[in-house]
């Protein structure tokens, strides 16, 4: 602990929640004995062999990847990479051939995706966006360092040697898809997620080959569908819990949005939720599972919520109100496993006040113009984010080719 202390990531509370997107995968710790029961007839796909996603990787990315990096094609592939941004531009030219024809195939939207609950979906991230970046960010990223894998990947894949860096362009993918045009041509969104998928393919290979590692194969579908959950599931279930008022037609859509990034993202049609029923099962099964304290979360946790107090309101008291916020949206759980103090003055206001602000806000939501306004205001705060995180550089998502430095 005073060694990792003396080693603190700089990490940051703007994408909290992206922390997920780069960073899963499988510390040497025991593995869960609980039997995978959730049955694939819950599915998108509504059938499927239902093996354990504990065991189940990327087939198609992971052989690929490893190619790449033993060739030493990917310092070549990420700079021809850097400009490809928009889901309707070509791949460029030059690619490898095995990865072009990889990359052809895995940007293609999955059949079952719908355009207009992605158009619905949009509207609704543009309506709900305060809720969202406070969920899916101060929320999941809480959640996120409460997962032991999770929590000791980011520390020691080549991410964790610049943690800005890394959050920077995870929170990339992260607003990608709450962006008003995610799925559009003129969206990220694709390029995005195939990005990210190839990076965890990177991952799954060179953590193994890391001395801190415990020889297993990092990030499985069942990483993958525990990050998952702390964001869309989590929110929801937050939203829900709020008595924030969700038509049917729009949590459908939101749930949409999610399952088609689930896909591109490399996990499979029978492993991904067909409804929110079916969600908040597979969540109550894998998440408890899959968290628990650790001293790289911890550390996590005290480097993220500095920042985010930092963003918020430099050299004010907001460090505290951020302790009170985080716990407020995790529990008391999670909030003691990840290290939080307790704030005797701001922990009882926040449980007091946010229910009042939620309320008040529904009773404007309603009204003209309202949503666009919510909108341009969170949509400055993600531009803030990403500004605050790159120094104003330009940063693009890259398949590394080397874990953490020594």
């Amino acid at each position: 602990m005073a060694e990792l202390s003396r080693r603190k990531m700089l990490i940051s509370g703007g994408a909290l929640g992206a922390l997920g997107a780069l960073g899963m995968a499988s510390p040497a710790q025991a593995r869960p004995t609980t039997p995978w029961t959730w049955a694939p007839t819950g599915s998108i796909a509504g059938s499927g062999a239902g093996a354990d996603p504990r065991w189940v990787w990327d087939e198609e990315a992971d052989p690929l990847v490893a190619s790449l990096i033993d060739r030493g094609a990917v310092p070549e592939v990420n700079r021809l990479l850097w400009d490809w941004n928009r889901n309707d531009q070509p791949l460029p030219g030059g690619l490898p051939e095995d990865l072009r024809s990889f990359m052809d195939k895995a940007r293609e939207l999955p059949t079952w995706a719908d355009p207009a609950k992605l158009s619905t979906a949009a509207e609704f991230n543009k309506s709900r966006g305060l809720y969202l970046n406070l969920l899916n960010g101060v929320g999941g990223g809480m959640l996120s360092t409460a997962i032991p894998k999770e929590a000791r990947a980011v520390y020691y894949s080549k991410g964790g040697a610049d943690m800005e860096d890394r959050v920077a362009k995870t929170s990339i993918l992260g607003f990608a898809v709450g962006s008003l045009n995610a799925y559009r041509p003129d969206g990220t969104c694709v390029v995005q997620a195939v990005k990210t998928r190839l990076v965890h393919a990177a991952v799954r290979h060179l953590l193994q080959q890391s001395p801190h590692w415990n020889g297993e194969i990092p990030i499985s579908q069942e990483d993958m569908l525990v990050t998952w959950h702390t964001l869309p599931t989590f929110a929801m279930r937050k939203m829900r819990e709020w008595k924030v008022p969700i038509s049917a037609a729009d949590a459908e859509a939101y749930l949409h949005v999610w399952q088609v990034t689930a896909h591109l993202l490399g996990i499979r049609d029978e492993y991904i939720p067909a409804t929110w029923d079916a969600a908040n099962a597979q969540s109550d099964q894998i998440l408890p599972r899959n968290m628990g304290p650790t001293p790289e979360g911890v550390i996590l946790t005290d480097v993220l919520l500095g920042q985010l107090a930092e963003q918020t309101s430099p050299g004010s008291i907001s460090r505290p109100l951020c302790n009170a916020l985080a716990r407020y949206l995790v529990g008391n759980q999670v909030a003691d496993w990840d290290g939080i103090r307790r704030e005797p003055v701001w922990d009882p206001l926040i449980a007091t006040a946010w229910p009042k602000l939620v309320k008040f806000r529904e009773g404007l939501v309603p009204l003209p113009l309202v949503p666009e306004v919510a909108w341009v205001i969170d949509e400055a705060a993600r531009q803030y984010i990403l500004f605050f995180l790159t120094k104003g550089k330009e940063t693009k998502i890259e398949i590394p080719t080397a874990n953490r430095p020594e």
